[in-house]
């Protein structure tokens, strides 16, 4: 949304406050100038306020504090505020405190006026100012010294003008204001109730003269289409147009809706913009700035701006649009990998392809959610930060797409090979049913090769005793066992089969005679070669609050977890192990119970290791049920 305020317009863009939904945080805070944390004034800073502070700094954006519901019973303006100062930034300060915490909440004290404001009813838009009362003067003095030594602190003459006199004119203090806050020198922290509209409007008039516009904010790196120089982007109406789209919704009747951020030039409806991402040209169609779910239709938009768009022909998240004379790539954004993944199942036949349409959509709105079929274990997986990210995703492929699912453990995809070796397997294909027959012979040696190594044929076949025409066939055979597996469905890796004998018959064999030999040969070999079964392991990487290391640790090695070592950024604890995949489904959800919400963990692929004897007792019976139960 956008309003008008002391002649300058000013932006918001409001994100949700769980961390499952990071990803609206990433793609605003990219395009945004500032970002404001709104911390509840009763509860103090929460679990998601530290997760979005984290991505405020790593952006290096200036930064305010909004402590809200100071309008609440339980309020506890200051006790909040140094809670923020601890947890969040020791350059908080604050610039209105309330007069009065509570129920009879009506008035802030504005440090930059000294001044008392005092709000009438909510929506009544009455605000009086009046001098601060006797028995707040020297809370009012204290604080306001505070915020006229952090002021100095951001600039050298200030610096010296402050020792010399102990204080700032308000001259003085207004132009370090405005500096201190683009440096991120300050943040400064207002107190408001949004319920009563106490205190909005000190928060306003701060942001319109102090929080930096687009204008004041460095230029933007970019790089230029084809030869990949960078290039500044500099903040600019008369320069050549380039935009970002930063967010796509999907409407019922409209289509998708890109919203964007003009970084250079202005723009106008029916221009036409090439998109650097994908070599297309874009033609504008009409040009919208929002407020909420309301659209309101511009004929222009400039350097600064954020607006919207419908019906672009293929431009999406994360692309640029620029003028055909200036062709750039703006940076992009980076969102964290997914932390939890399940298998989607239709209760409908044949939705199959309204799922992938559907999710492809969602993707577009939420960037951390993905999804994909994966064929190795025939199922479409959808990933994301965590549980109610992706439980909101299948309701709104109910609600917007009528398509029924449900969420299930996804299968893992584990690998087959053997330990020992088979120096002869061998396998008769013999065939007679009146006519011409079926007649294939093969000896196999299996042996295993190290890790990672793969597969590998080696023909050994000497003096012609199976025709070279059909080794091919022999060869596609072992391709496709292996691709099948024998112990759980699974592919078999990291081993080397040589055949070296075999015999042949001039009419019956053919080449389907020989891949059945084959195949039958290597199961044989196989089965004989010691087989085990390798799980893939993770890399996990896990921060937590030191308190609960004990909890957590404990927990991984219940998860057949290993700890690799550890680390410390303060005020949090790196735990680094490897886990099987196997353990750690929900692994996500778990952490943030045992951690009160604050734990946050990542997962990488590492490699393939051999199951523990019982489990793989366990995964092999299970394949048998879920065979049994397909064959059903």
């Amino acid at each position: 949304m956008h309003l008008e305020w002391n002649n300058t317009k000013i932006n918001f863009l409001d994100t949700p406050g769980f961390p499952d939904f990071v990803g609206q945080v990433i793609s605003s805070l990219h395009v945004a100038d500032l970002g404001v944390s709104v911390i509840k004034s009763a509860e103090g800073v929460e679990v998601g306020t530290e997760l979005t502070w984290e991505l405020i700094k790593k952006n290096k954006k200036p930064a305010a504090i909004i402590i809200n519901k100071i309008d609440n019973e339980h309020s506890k303006f200051f006790e909040t505020f140094q809670q923020a100062k601890s947890k969040l930034s020791p350059d908080a300060v604050i610039v209105s405190f309330p007069a009065k915490e509570g129920g009879n909440l009506t008035s802030v004290v504005d440090l930059t006026k000294m001044k008392m404001i005092t709000y009438g009813e909510a929506g009544s838009k009455k605000v009086t100012e009046e001098e601060i009362p006797a028995d707040l003067k020297a809370q009012a003095d204290k604080l306001r010294e505070e915020l006229i030594e952090k002021v100095a602190e951001s600039d050298e003459a200030l610096m010296n003008k402050f020792f010399e006199e102990g204080t700032l004119s308000d001259e003085e203090l207004q132009k370090g204001l405005k500096v201190s806050v683009l440096q991120a020198g300050i943040v400064p922290v207002f107190a408001i109730s949004a319920n009563k509209a106490v205190g909005v409007n000190t928060f306003l008039d701060f942001a319109s003269k102090f929080f930096p516009s687009p204008a004041d904010c460095a230029a933007v790196e970019a790089k230029m289409k084809g030869n990949g120089n960078s290039v500044q982007i500099a903040c600019d109406a008369k320069g050549e147009a380039a935009l970002f789209i930063f967010k796509s919704l999907s409407e019922k009747h409209v289509g998708e809706l890109s919203i964007f951020k003009v970084y250079s030039g202005s723009l106008s409806a029916g221009m036409d913009l090439m998109n650097t991402n994908r070599d297309k040209v874009e033609r504008l169609g009409q040009i919208f700035v929002l407020n909420g779910k309301n659209r309101k239709e511009t004929a222009k938009l400039n350097a600064g701006d954020i607006g919207a768009v419908v019906k672009l022909k293929d431009s999406h998240t994360g692309d640029t649009l620029c003028s055909k004379n200036f062709t750039v790539v703006l940076p992009g954004m980076k969102y964290p990998e997914p932390v939890i993944r399940f298998a989607v199942k239709p209760k409908a036949k044949g939705d199959e392809d309204k799922i992938s349409a559907a999710l492809h959509t969602a993707h577009e709105e939420e960037p951390t959610l993905k999804s994909k079929f994966d064929p190795e274990i025939s199922q479409s997986i959808v990933s994301g930060q965590g549980e109610l990210q992706l439980n909101l995703a299948i309701k709104l492929l109910k609600d917007r797409y009528g398509v029924d699912v449900e969420l299930v453990e996804p299968r893992i995809p584990y690998r087959e090979t053997i330990r020992g070796r088979c120096d002869d397997a061998e396998f008769k294909h013999k065939k007679q049913s009146g006519g011409r027959g079926q007649y294939g012979h093969v000896h196999l040696k299996l042996e295993p090769t190290v890790r990672g190594a793969g597969y590998e044929f080696v023909d050994a076949i000497v003096g012609g005793v199976v025709p070279g025409r059909f080794i091919p066939a022999v060869e596609k055979g072992l391709k496709e066992i292996m691709a099948k597996g024998i112990l759980t469905g699974s592919k078999v890796i990291d081993i080397r089969v040589t055949l070296f004998d075999g015999t042949y018959h001039d009419v019956d064999s053919d080449e389907v005679s020989f891949k059945l030999a084959a195949s039958q040969a290597f199961k044989k070999g196989f089965m004989e070669a010691k087989p085990v079964i390798l799980e893939p392991i993770y890399d996990i990487t896990v921060k937590i609050p030191e308190e609960y290391m004990g909890d957590v640790m404990g927990d991984l090695s219940s998860h057949r977890g290993k700890i690799q070592g550890m680390d410390s950024e303060s005020p949090f604890q790196i735990i680094k192990a490897k886990a099987p995949l196997a353990e750690l489904h929900k692994y996500s959800t778990q952490l943030r119970s045992l951690t009160q919400g604050r734990g946050q963990f990542s997962l990488v692929f590492s490699h393939y290791e051999e199951v523990p004897k019982d489990v793989e007792a366990k995964i092999i019976e299970e394949y048998q049920k879920s065979k049994e139960g397909d064959e059903a």
